[in-house]
């Protein structure tokens, strides 16, 4: 057999840096990006400090971009990654919200003697199972302990929607979904009969988990000489569990979960042709979103102190949907991006739009509502008809050696 000689007459290809990054596998590190981190990492850790400057009305902003954030990466795991368009992820939201609510409150000594009144030798078991722990203020218990238990909840609930809605697809599942979200919103809402479990429509008031010890979050904290707000305190903790939770999602994309969640998505029939068990990886799809959906609900119950069934309704999971959709499904930067311009915008809308009218008209012309929404309607139209694919769309895969090829074959065209 011969050998196949050598081309030699080829002309070398000076290559710069970029190429070399370019060539480099979709997700691994470059220069630029470690700089780009470092930038990143400064700018979010001294952000309340600068925010709390101008009152911690904008600290309170910081946060909420925080919350919507880790419900968007959750949903996106659902629909970015595995395509399946699920309008009632806010249940799972309401469900860790009412988790965190019930360990962290003076409902759980309520829900005792609920059970007591109503159901003598049940009630008499409870109180000899959690009495102990459980004083006339309820039960604290810290947060590194209620957000696993919301996440684990939360994932079995996703698990349960997930397995009655393997077969169906597109609009048929997203009805299924909304139904799940509005039963529980409903189920809340009247899960105060026989037994107060979550006081009905009035909600749960004086959540309070607790850090470490008798340390909470809701006195503020001075370490160093400087004193941290409480809004500043659970901006670095839901800072912390953003991060944790984009860890675990580049760690999912990167998988061949990841890889089977997207083979699904493009097409199921082929997937399944493939070897792929599409019913596990569905429902490991809606369990790790619900489980960050979950995490998500036990911070914001901390957070603002009472939950009650009106925070979680429909147009809670149309706006997290819009964040997927507006930043590039099945993109973690870019679904960043959709939480943080959704979240913090029309908030930061509200503040300035009343002052700009009173300093250019003398008086305010239209409301500050009227101009979040009709901005809000007029960006997500825009987005649609000229950035269909989001504002940071995921890259094209292929992209490697693409660009060295193209300068080689210009380099032997010269």
């Amino acid at each position: 057999m011969s050998t196949p000689m050598t081309d030699v007459s080829k002309k070398p290809v000076a290559l710069d840096a970029s190429d070399v990054d370019a060539a480099l596998p979709l997700g691994a590190p470059t220069r630029k990006a470690y700089g780009g981190l470092a930038v990143l990492v400064v700018v979010l850790l001294v952000a309340p400090v600068v925010a709390g400057q101008a009152g911690d009305s904008w600290v309170r902003i910081l946060d909420f971009a925080l919350l919507y954030i880790m419900l968007a990466l959750g949903l996106n795991i659902v629909v970015g990654f595995a395509g399946l368009l699920d309008l009632g992820y806010i249940a799972f939201y309401a469900i860790g919200a009412y988790l965190c609510a019930l360990l962290a409150s003076p409902q759980f000594a309520t829900v005792l003697q609920s059970f007591v009144d109503n159901y003598p030798e049940l009630g008499e078991w409870l109180v000899h199972a959690f009495g102990p722990a459980v004083t006339e203020n309820g039960i604290h218990l810290p947060v590194w302990i209620i957000v696993p238990l919301a996440a684990l909840l939360a994932g079995a609930f996703g698990m349960i929607l997930g397995a009655p809605t393997l077969k169906l697809r597109g609009d048929y599942l997203a009805i299924v979904t909304l139904g799940f979200g509005e039963i529980i919103r409903i189920f809340m809402n009247n899960l105060n009969s026989p037994v107060n479990i979550t006081n009905g429509p009035q909600g749960i008031l004086n959540i309070e988990p607790k850090l470490f010890g008798d340390v909470s979050f809701r006195r503020p904290i001075e370490l160093f000489g400087f004193e941290a707000s409480v809004v500043q305190l659970y901006y670095y903790l839901f800072l912390a569990l953003v991060v944790v939770i984009v860890f675990f999602s580049i760690r999912l994309q990167n998988s061949r979960i990841g890889r089977a969640w997207v083979a699904i998505r493009e097409d199921e029939i082929a997937a399944k042709a493939m070897g792929i068990n599409t019913r596990n990886i569905k429902l490991l799809a809606f369990a790790m979103g619900a489980s960050f959906g979950g995490v998500s609900g036990s911070m914001f119950a901390a957070f603002q102190g009472f939950v009650s069934p009106e925070s979680f309704g429909l147009l809670e999971s149309i706006v997290v949907l819009a964040m997927v959709v507006l930043g590039g499904m099945g993109h973690i930067p870019g679904v960043i991006l959709g939480g943080v311009l959704l979240a913090a915008f029309p908030e930061v809308l509200r503040h300035i739009a009343v002052p700009i009218q009173q300093a250019a008209f003398g008086h305010v012309i239209i409301d500050a509502e009227i101009i979040r929404q009709l901005l809000y309607g007029v960006a997500m139209v825009a987005i649609m008809l000229f950035r269909p694919a989001g504002l940071w769309p995921a890259p094209e895969h292929g992209r490697g050696l693409g660009g060295i090829e193209a300068k080689r074959a210009a380099a032997e065209g010269a």
